[in-house]
């Protein structure tokens, strides 16, 4: 019969080997580490749709997402980013609860693949947008704070890792913001924190509704 001692000493044994494997496998998912190897691998863009019809009641067939905020719009988003934000929920390094337990089932060329396949969709349909009631305000916080790293348009810049914010979801960007504002959402860049970090809410829903209002940028 195992003693309470023995059974410590089992269990200690199954965790450090569980470790050990976790750490040799090429599909830990640890971060800025697999980041860089995600980037070196090649997309497949027809294998990505067929990995996303599992988000479809979710983000909805053409990945327009919900008005309600609750799911963003990712049509046309950059490929890199989308591959980076998936692998900060994988690794925890980015809050999101929700999408964390499907985010890990993807093996890394999912990751890629899918995201190859969303960059590729085109922009359709109308977004939720703001109330439009401060746009003179959220253009001139946008001009100061923001459209070095997300472009004039709102078109983001995928070598960086910023995202496209034009045409997305009102309700989405006003929650993120103030996410990162609050230090919420966990892997939100340093720079943004800080622009955005004195942000009344006011100006938080002027911004957001502004970039709202954005037209997609022409390919």
């Amino acid at each position: 019969m195992l003693t309470v001692r023995s059974l410590q000493v089992l269990l200690a044994a199954c965790l450090l080997l569980s470790a050990a494997a976790n750490a040799q496998s090429p599909e830990a998912k640890d971060g800025p580490g697999e980041l860089a190897a995600l980037l070196q691998l090649q997309p497949d863009a027809a294998k990505g749709m067929k990995v996303f019809t599992a988000c479809w009641d979710c983000h909805r067939k053409d990945a327009s997402g919900r008005a309600s905020g609750v799911y963003p719009r990712l049509a046309g988003q950059h490929s890199s980013v989308l591959i980076k934000q998936l692998s900060d929920i994988r690794s925890g390094r980015r809050n999101n609860p929700n999408m964390r337990p499907l985010a890990s089932t993807l093996s890394r060329n999912d990751v890629v693949d899918v995201a190859a396949y969303l960059q590729s969709l085109p922009v359709s349909g109308t977004n939720g947008k703001g109330p439009g009631s401060a746009l003179a305000q959220g253009k001139q916080l946008y001009d100061r704070d923001c459209v070095s790293c997300h472009g004039g348009n709102g078109e983001g810049n995928g070598a960086k890792f910023y995202p496209m914010v034009a045409a997305q979801h009102y309700q989405y960007l006003l929650r993120e913001v103030v996410a990162i504002r609050n230090g919420d959402r966990g892997n939100s860049n340093p720079e943004m924190v800080q622009a955005v970090k004195n942000y009344s809410q006011g100006d938080i829903e002027a911004v957001a509704d502004y970039m709202s209002q954005l037209p997609p940028p022409k390919r």
